[in-house]
């Protein structure tokens, strides 16, 4: 039995794909956990969610920002962005089925026989884990609660307030919390986000810096797979910390760790180009 996280597949099933069977994956004994943006900008969404959905059983997900876009253009479908490329779900027959799925996934996730956390930005320096899965519960309770979801996916977007404040309430609460697990990038030590700059990490606007980076980080130590940066080409040099989005969309690659080994396979996403 092995356990394998996969960076963002966006929409890039072949890749995938590729992966798995580099790894002889076998859904009835290994595990697959997804960094999150499983949809968008790449050529399958659609194909990618249903090969995704038909191993539920066997894959532990986090959800991405894109993923979150994709429900919230469920709902409203003047969300949808030119370069969007998740139509084929919305007029998909089982729609229904796979979006009541992918809104019940996690924003963050721990294993404790590991001591490894999967998200899909990262967490914010202020915080502690077990402070991290207490905020990102509750932004997946309003996900799965019908009467909060409309609310929630219409109120999600913005960059304000661009930092936490336990003082908060509602939905701005709900959109800062969102933002960290799924949007980070650059941030100052108090948690204060720049969520413009999206380049390697020598792009830092003055006083901000790498998520991940920061001193007094209160994650320091903790092992995190994340994914959504794609510009650091899977290069992370903090301990402990796997990233994992290489870019497969932009025509990069698409990454595998070995969550027990620590081995790595890459494929490549030329094909895959949008």
């Amino acid at each position: 039995m092995a356990t394998y996280a996969v960076g963002d597949l966006q929409g890039c099933l072949e890749p995938l794909r590729c992966l798995l069977r580099r790894v002889a994956f076998d859904p009835d004994k290994d595990r697959l956990w997804l960094v999150g943006d499983l949809v968008n900008r790449g050529p399958a969404s659609l194909e990618t969610l249903r090969f995704v959905y038909a191993l539920r059983e066997s894959v532990t997900c986090v959800l991405g920002n894109h993923d979150l876009h994709l429900l919230a253009a469920a709902h409203n479908i003047e969300r949808l962005k030119k370069a969007d490329t998740l139509q084929d779900i919305l007029n998909a027959p089982d729609r229904d089925e796979l979006l009541d799925w992918l809104r019940r996934q996690k924003l963050l996730h721990y294993d404790a026989e590991r001591d490894i956390a999967l998200v899909h930005a990262g967490i914010p320096p202020q915080w502690s884990l077990q402070k991290a899965l207490k905020r990102a519960a509750e932004v997946e309770e309003a996900l799965r609660d019908d009467s909060r979801l409309p609310l929630f996916l219409d109120g999600m977007y913005g960059n304000e307030p661009a930092r936490w404040d336990s003082e908060l309430r509602g939905i701005t609460r709900l959109r800062v919390i969102t933002n960290y697990f799924t949007r980070m990038r650059f941030c100052t030590a108090d948690g204060t986000l720049d969520l413009k700059s999206k380049e390697g990490i020598g792009s830092a606007p003055a006083g901000y810096a790498p998520w991940f980076s920061h001193a007094n980080r209160k994650t320091r130590g903790q092992k995190i797979v994340f994914g959504h940066w794609a510009a650091l080409e899977g290069r992370c040099n903090e301990p402990g910390l796997f990233a994992l989005d290489t870019g497969c969309v932009w025509g990069g690659a698409m990454s595998l760790l070995n969550i027990d080994s620590g081995e790595r396979h890459r494929c490549d996403c030329n094909e895959e180009k949008p």
